[in-house]
């Protein structure tokens, strides 16, 4: 059982959405957050169909509680009618829910400002090397992905094989969010294929045989289910010419490795490094979530092809992922490039796997991934 470093609220004031992937844990942390909830499982069809049919039923069980007892609702997404409910019981009856789910994206598209300014949101990720603690093993994570369950399992291929069918079938198909599953199945083969690379719609439009506004729409799915994110391009100041286009991480490598055909990841490779590249954009993302700064993450990159990894804050920080356990002058140009053209960058750091960290004499620091992290969440770098 891990400590997750996501912060609810003890005794919520006001209620709150909380999504998050598939099996990250969600039901876990509410059960653990608020033992005495009044819970609604929507998994349960008995339950589900009774709401979806009369939900008025729903707000006249909730009308003879307590009205100081927390309601929990989880898998919200599969009944967005309910929030009409929700809505009339913020409003007139002051109470307060806890609302978990996989995906946003039927409760946006039927609901999008039902509960705008009534409901906060919360993201919880999979489990971080922090939550993980003494017994993170990095070679480990970047095969497994970062989700309990696959992270733990010995047989973790088999449980990434069911989950990826799993949410094909009951998060793709039974929620309709597409008509073919196999185009989209495709598409997620080729997408995962191109894990933390540009994005190029027309390429993968030819390569899937479909439009590009369709390719465009499955990666809103993507998204919207919360399997993915996009890496904005930092171009803030541009002196030159950079890159607008933005990248695309899946928020599980081990899902990654899986659909990419990759098999076991072993250091040296050019595999390795993507993974560990996923993995950094994955702690970075926990941390600005969790630390509760919610710094710009972005990437930046030139034209003729110089880049650097992660460009953080308002370019107070400058990142690159170097999973080497040497790292040469050739591993400093993207970062060079980048003081070059951002002066006013604080700091510069290479995220490695050497032993010890050191300081260059052009100011760049390289770090340990392991010590990064720690001065991270220590809060040794000031971001905005």
């Amino acid at each position: 059982m891990y400590k997750r470093l996501l912060a609810l609220p003890k005794k919520p004031k006001q209620s709150f959405f909380l999504w998050g992937p598939r099996q990250t844990g969600k039901t876990t942390l509410l059960k653990q957050t608020y033992p005495d909830a009044y819970r609604i499982d929507l998994l349960k069809s008995d339950i589900l169909m009774r709401y979806l049919q009369h939900p008025s039923v729903f707000r006249e069980e909730i009308m003879a509680l307590n009205p100081s007892q927390l309601v929990v609702i989880d898998e919200i997404q599969k009944a967005p009618v309910l929030l009409d409910e929700v809505h009339y019981l913020i409003q007139e009856q002051n109470r307060i829910f806890a609302m978990c789910g996989s995906s946003a994206r039927k409760v946006r598209k039927g609901h999008a400002n039902l509960l705008g300014g009534r409901a906060i949101r919360y993201e919880l990720l999979g489990l971080s090397a922090k939550e993980i603690g003494n017994n993170f093993d990095l070679d480990r994570i970047v095969n497994t992905g970062p989700l309990p369950n696959h992270y733990n399992n010995a047989i973790h291929q088999r449980a990434i094989q069911s989950y990826v069918d799993d949410y094909l079938r009951e998060e793709i198909l039974q929620e309709g969010l597409i008509r073919k599953l196999p185009i989209f199945s495709d598409f997620l083969r080729i997408a995962a294929i191109g894990d933390t690379e540009i994005v190029n719609l027309s390429n993968i439009a030819r390569e899937t045989g479909v439009s590009v506004p369709t390719v465009r729409n499955h990666y809103t799915i993507l998204t919207d289910t919360l399997m993915g994110a996009f890496l904005p391009a930092y171009t803030r100041r541009a002196k030159r010419r950079t890159i607008h286009m933005p990248k695309f991480y899946f928020r599980d490598v081990g899902v990654v490795n899986y659909l990419s055909k990759r098999g076991s990841i072993q250091r040296g490779g050019e595999l390795f490094g993507k993974a560990f590249e996923n993995w950094l954009f994955h702690e970075l993302s926990v941390h600005s979530r969790y630390s509760e700064t919610f710094y710009d993450i972005s990437y930046w990159r030139l034209t003729h092809g110089v880049e650097v990894d992660f460009v953080l804050g308002k370019a107070e920080i400058a990142i690159e992922a170097k999973a080497k356990e040497k790292i040469t002058s050739n591993d400093l140009k993207g970062l060079l490039q980048f003081k070059k053209e951002h002066p006013n960058v604080k700091t510069l750091i290479i995220v490695s796997l050497e032993k010890k960290s050191r300081l260059t004499n052009s100011g760049i620091m390289i770090l340990p991934y392991h010590e990064f992290l720690t001065k991270l969440w220590q809060g040794t770098y000031k971001l905005h």
